[in-house]
């Protein structure tokens, strides 16, 4: 059967309009692909996140090293021979104690020679020459013990080392050490011994700063409030200063904030679900994961957060794996799947 002349037009109309209706979607199609590699520069889904309540600390990371406050060496006042050490490293000592005897080289010299002579001769000089006393200046821990009996030395040798308390002497950067005040509370885990926690203040911190590979620094005195034993001088030390913590305040994942313009901004859903707006927000503390929101949100409100969206793998044929880890596709910006 042949076609009409009116039939041939109403076929190419509707033949148009199709054409119109598909060049449509493929521009709609595109602007929604345009619009997400704008704002996310990448292969990006969005994560819906439910704004939230609760507790909150900010804290500064950095290391040190254990070592002694004050570190004192107790040196001869005379040149001689000592003649009997009383304490040993880790006892504790307190000031005024006999830590050690020592014989002067002129004693040292009269006794070997009555020991020719016989015990009694020995015991004789012993008594009327007395030996001297090394006296504990403070009272501390004995951390080193340099000599044993029986060695000479000169006033210029160290016997013992007497540490009055064990600190962490820490490192903070000049960006960070504005946060910090004496009397903080602080934390400290010995590399030696991750396990245990120590609960510690800040004691001191420096006046001047030192420059340590091209960064400004300050060393702070961390002290712990109960050393264990097993706590050594030149052990090496994580620190976690708390420089603020607030309790049920409104949350928000810290990737959630975006700078716009100087101003904090989050992403919430719109009303037709195309695309995010934009909120501005005020934030306070943050622990690194979370941000504290001040004012712009309220607990219960959804906020969108970009995460990395992994490449589908497909088989040698372009079609997907159902297999494949990867398989799965992520809602978009756009909400599509």
């Amino acid at each position: 059967m042949g076609t009409g002349p009116g039939e041939g037009i109403g076929a190419m109309k509707r033949k148009a309009v199709w054409v119109a209706i598909m060049l449509a979607a493929g521009a709609g199609a595109w602007g929604v692909y345009a619009w997400t590699s704008r704002e996310t520069r990448g292969d990006v889904a969005f994560e819906v996140v439910i704004v939230s309540r609760g507790d909150i600390e900010s804290t500064i990371l950095t290391t040190g090293v254990v070592e002694p406050q004050n570190r004192v060496e107790i040196k001869p006042p005379i040149s001689g021979r000592v003649e009997d050490i009383l304490v040993r490293e880790g006892d504790i000592v307190q000031k005024g104690r006999i830590l050690a005897w020592m014989s002067s080289s002129e004693r040292a010299a009269l006794l070997d020679a009555a020991r020719i002579k016989g015990p009694q001769e020995v015991t004789r000089w012993s008594q009327l020459y007395k030996p001297a006393p090394l006296v504990a200046p403070i009272e501390g821990v004995i951390i080193a013990r340099a000599v044993e009996p029986g060695q000479s030395v000169t006033t210029a040798d160290a016997i013992l080392v007497l540490s009055d308390r064990l600190i962490v002497s820490a490192q903070v950067d000049e960006t960070d050490i504005g946060a910090v005040a004496v009397g903080q509370t602080a934390a400290v885990s010995l590399d030696a011994y991750p396990s245990h926690r120590i609960l510690a203040v800040v004691d001191h911190i420096a006046y001047e700063a030192k420059t340590v590979n091209n960064v400004t620094i300050y060393d702070v005195d961390v002290l712990p409030g109960d050393i264990p034993p097993f706590m050594r001088s030149g052990m090496t030390a994580n620190v976690t200063l708390k420089t603020a913590a607030k309790q049920d305040v409104i949350l928000v994942p810290a990737e959630a904030i975006q700078q716009r313009d100087g101003r904090a901004v989050v992403l919430t859903p719109a009303a037709n679900r195309a695309r995010p707006g934009r909120q501005e927000v005020r934030t306070g503390i943050s622990d690194g994961k979370r941000t504290e929101i001040v004012s712009g949100l309220n607990a219960g409100d959804e906020v969108w957060v970009a995460r990395a969206r992994m490449p589908e793998r497909r088989d040698k044929n372009g079609a997907s794996n159902p297999f494949s880890p990867f398989g799965g596709r992520t809602r978009s910006a756009g909400g599509g799947r």
